[in-house]
């Protein structure tokens, strides 16, 4: 695929943003995060795009979309890549960024903490708009999905990011939190990482299980065949709402507009383009776009206030727990009544 609009933005200067990660992190200290955008069509856009792939293998695969996105709204859009949850929701709230792509639970926190608003969901090329948080160990090491539940101290676990909806949220509320199970006393050690270290990790033998999700096995059969053959999983998560593209609450409406226009319409009808955009997409693994708002984060949610309720319970926090059931108890109300 050619990527020849973007060559004439000189190296793509939004690629070299996350390198400046800590700065970012120092404007939203200093009060940047209370600023609002200025009233009008702003100069550029900052696309940020959480990537547990990381920037050179992620890269090639957004330039055509964001090289589309920028002849569709009229003005220059640059990347910015990270694999850092909340180096990226701060990010936004510090207006350092307008537009982004996050996974499920950054998502939440980007609307909570960020003011930014859902406009689409992604949808992967089988017309799925879920995936699935796993457990992977080394194939051939025999470990077995009982074992890892029997604790003991026994394995190296590699974890997710703590904002992590798969790696870290997904395995807790549907895995370990209904059998009574802390990771960090069930494992001999815990280490923090993102999908593709705990997978290398796994492979390498430097730990016995980790977090990983269906996602992240489809990148690794494609660009790593090698070491997704030394990965087998042993648990599937129930479905977990897919990623989203968020938009700064405060955006200029017309833009706005623009931006959800490009994204719901983006690969569909007919003809050679239409079938260039198919391709663009293909090359993330989606098939298209789907209109959504802030309430598909709802089984999010949920699993936060899962979390919430079991970390209050630890505590012996009377006033949390009876908090977090509360919440729990709306969610799973609200659930109950959707279609």
């Amino acid at each position: 695929m050619t990527l020849h609009r973007f060559t004439r933005r000189p190296a793509l200067k939004g690629f070299g943003l996350i390198a400046a990660s800590a700065a970012l992190l120092a404007l939203s200290a200093c009060g940047g995060g209370e600023e609002k955008a200025a009233s009008g069509a702003p100069e550029s856009i900052t696309f940020s795009i959480l990537s547990a792939e990381g920037q050179a293998s992620a890269g090639p695969l957004w330039e055509p979309l964001l090289a589309d996105m920028e002849e569709a709204i009229g003005i220059p859009v640059e990347p910015f890549f990270g694999s850092n949850y909340t180096v990226l929701v701060e990010a936004m709230r510090g207006n350092q960024t307008q537009v982004a792509w996050f996974s499920a639970k950054p998502a939440v926190e980007a609307i909570d903490r960020a003011d930014a608003e859902v406009i689409a969901r992604t949808v992967n090329r089988e017309g799925q708009d879920s995936y699935q948080s796993t457990l992977i160990v080394k194939t051939g090491s025999g470990i077995t999905l009982d074992q890892v539940l029997a604790c003991g101290r026994r394995f190296d676990f590699g974890i997710g990011d703590a904002q992590s909806t798969s790696g870290t949220l997904a395995p807790l509320a549907f895995l370990f939190n209904p059998r009574g199970i802390n990771p960090t006393a069930c494992f001999k050690t815990v280490r923090a990482a993102n999908h593709q270290a705990n997978a290398f990790a796994v492979a390498t033998g430097l730990v016995d299980v980790a977090t990983s999700n269906t996602v992240n096995t489809v990148f690794l059969r494609r660009q790593n065949p090698a070491v997704a053959e030394q990965i087998t999983e042993i648990w599937q998560s129930p479905p977990i709402p897919e990623s989203g593209i968020l938009v700064r609450g405060d955006l200029d409406p017309a833009t706005k507009e623009k931006i959800r226009s490009f994204f719901l319409t983006y690969g569909q009808g007919e003809g050679v383009e239409a079938e260039r955009q198919r391709q663009v997409l293909a090359g993330l693994e989606y098939s298209q776009f789907r209109a959504a708002d802030d309430s598909y984060l709802n089984p999010i949610r949920e699993m936060v206030a899962d979390q919430q309720l079991t970390e209050a319970r630890a505590r012996g926090d009377n006033a949390a727990i009876a908090e977090a059931q509360a919440e729990l108890e709306r969610l799973r109300a609200l659930r109950e009544v959707q279609p």
